[in-house]
């Protein structure tokens, strides 16, 4: 019998997807609980004492818990620095979206936000909402963005962090490419903007292409600044990732951004990607903004 179960408490916008991932987290075997008091946390999960035997758990608490919820962040706080019995260090899931996929996704499915009132329509909600679960996030241990993800997307981040051949305790991450143009990435923890590097896009023959053929990553791994960023971006990482280690940090997301998305950034983050496998590290690499295009090619998340 393993005593280190993994206990996820999962919380973020509502509307960002929460009801899927703990879908996927039943499906991963997890005991799960949605809108579950935050005070209620803590007795709950003591509940698996010998003679009963302990399991993963997922539990879901958020805005909807009312007059409770000003609770849950000390409570998060808590069961962090004295993780109960049976269970390794919880992690808190923060799931988040934009405003506008939000609104989009709230008028879709005409369901009433939690925080809608007569005198206070979405957009005032979703601000409100904010406010409310900005130390929440600020200290959560794992931000999931979901603006752009496909449910099927979502559910693969989830069994790719919270599966059973990653249950053990190793910093997990994960290297995004974006473009500047669609909004940075929401769960970021470091970002670097190469923009300055010599772009694929003004060349004819590579325009259509993407970072992930051949001609393209030759072209701008041929560029006189790729060699040196390269090397101050591994020594930067080499550098900084064992600290958030010592810091019990259990994911890192690493994002590069150029104006598209599709070119440099790609190349880049492949590369500082491939540099992080060979240290030996868990690495996930996603090229988030490879989706926004007509023709091409789709790249899936994988991990290295």
């Amino acid at each position: 019998m393993n005593p280190q179960k993994q206990l996820v408490i999962l919380t973020g916008m509502s509307g960002s997807g929460k009801s899927m991932a703990l879908n996927t987290f039943e499906d991963l075997d997890f005991y799960c609980i949605d809108n579950l008091p935050p005070n209620l946390i803590l007795q709950t999960v003591d509940l698996w004492t010998p003679p009963r035997e302990p399991q993963d758990v997922a539990i879901v608490a958020d805005i909807r818990a009312g007059q409770f919820f000003d609770e849950l962040n000390e409570i998060c706080r808590s069961i962090r620095t004295n993780p109960p019995q049976h269970f390794a260090r919880p992690v808190v899931l923060f799931l988040d979206a934009s405003d506008s996929e939000l609104i989009k996704r709230f008028k879709e499915t005409r369901r009433k936000h939690p925080l809608v009132t007569a005198k206070r329509g979405i957009s005032e909600a979703i601000l409100l909402e904010r406010k409310m679960l900005d130390d929440l996030k600020e200290n959560a241990d794992k931000i999931i963005d979901t603006t752009n993800l496909e449910p099927e997307h979502l559910r693969r981040l989830i069994r790719d962090f919270f599966g059973p051949e990653n249950a053990q305790e190793r910093l997990m991450i994960a290297v995004v490419s974006f473009g500047f143009k669609h909004g940075m990435p929401l769960d970021a923890d470091l970002v670097f903007d190469v923009r300055f590097l010599a772009n694929p896009f003004w060349v004819p023959r590579l325009k259509n292409l993407n970072g992930t053929h051949p001609d393209v990553a030759q072209y701008v791994l041929s560029d006189p600044l790729t060699e040196p960023l390269l090397e101050k971006l591994f020594d930067l990482t080499e550098f900084s990732i064992p600290q958030y280690i010592r810091e019990g940090k259990a994911y890192l997301t690493i994002a590069i951004g150029c104006t598209g998305g599709k070119h440099r950034s790609v190349v880049i983050a492949n590369e500082l990607a491939r540099f992080l496998s060979s240290a030996n590290y868990v690495v996930r690499v996603e090229h988030r903004d490879l989706y926004q295009a007509r023709g091409q090619t789709d790249a899936r998340p994988t991990t290295i």
